[in-house]
């Protein structure tokens, strides 16, 4: 029987800790040739859109998909996973909460491998809800002396400065100027924005940036010039990179 598994219930079974680990470790055989993942595919309908992404990972027996539908209503978030043998539907999951500690984990991921050793600073653009896991996934691979987070108001930055900061019991500070993030060790990029909130030229030498917001190719979180800084950038999928904006990992 297939087993249905709520919101809720994904949540209690999920930690950041062991998100972190399962990431790397799917990574790791992504890039070695050993699992496939397949880029977001989008229908779109003149009121709502359907998105799919699917993988498989034979040596964790794990063959599925992710498929969520955007609408006026919002978003609604489903993965199923099928039994790699049998091809049996195993089990179908609400999956907001599971995408969210996904996409966290990723740039935890990034910044444990990619940022300096003695990077202890961080600033953050956006202060939604998938900005808590990059937070919470960052905190968790690096000891940080201070978070910074800017967004377009300040309510919203004021908000997310005190929730995150009573759960993860450390000081988040928030600032009115968007030159100041970028003069962190490590930026997080998590907007929805079409103009670029990070620019190139407010960077300093050795940041590691983590610009996970722009999925789709009308959103533009970062200007040019923070891609030519770069000495490496990587994406977390070559076909995102080339069918839409993908999430870039850049040290600098």
């Amino acid at each position: 029987m297939t087993l249905f598994l709520t919101e809720g219930e994904v949540e209690s079974l999920l930690d950041m800790r062991s998100t972190l680990d399962a990431v790397e470790d799917i990574l790791r055989q992504h890039a070695e040739g050993r699992a496939t993942n397949r880029a977001r595919r989008r229908v779109a309908l003149p009121g709502s859109g359907l998105n799919v992404m699917f993988a498989g990972a034979p040596e964790i027996g794990a063959l599925g998909l992710k498929a969520y539908s955007v609408a006026r209503s919002g978003a609604r978030f489903y993965t199923m996973l099928f039994d790699p043998e049998s091809g049996e539907l195993l089990s179908i999951m609400q999956s907001d909460r599971l995408g969210q500690v996904r996409t966290g984990a990723a740039s935890g991921v990034a910044t444990k491998h990619l940022a300096r050793e003695d990077a202890a600073t961080l600033g953050i653009y956006g202060a939604g809800w998938q900005a808590e896991s990059q937070l919470e996934a960052i905190a968790a691979v690096k000891e940080l002396d201070r978070i910074v987070v800017y967004s377009r108001t300040e309510e919203s930055r004021k908000a997310f400065a005190e929730r995150m900061g009573e759960r993860l019991e450390m000081e988040v500070e928030t600032t009115h100027s968007p030159e100041e993030p970028a003069a962190q060790d490590i930026i997080v990029t998590m907007t929805s924005s079409v103009e670029p909130v990070l620019r190139g030229e407010w960077l300093k030498p050795g940041a590691h940036v983590n610009a996970a917001g722009s999925n789709f190719l009308f959103k533009t979180e970062i200007d040019r010039d923070v891609v030519k800084r770069a000495s490496l950038v990587t994406v977390d999928s070559r076909e995102e990179m080339y069918l839409e904006a993908g999430n870039l990992l850049m040290a600098l």
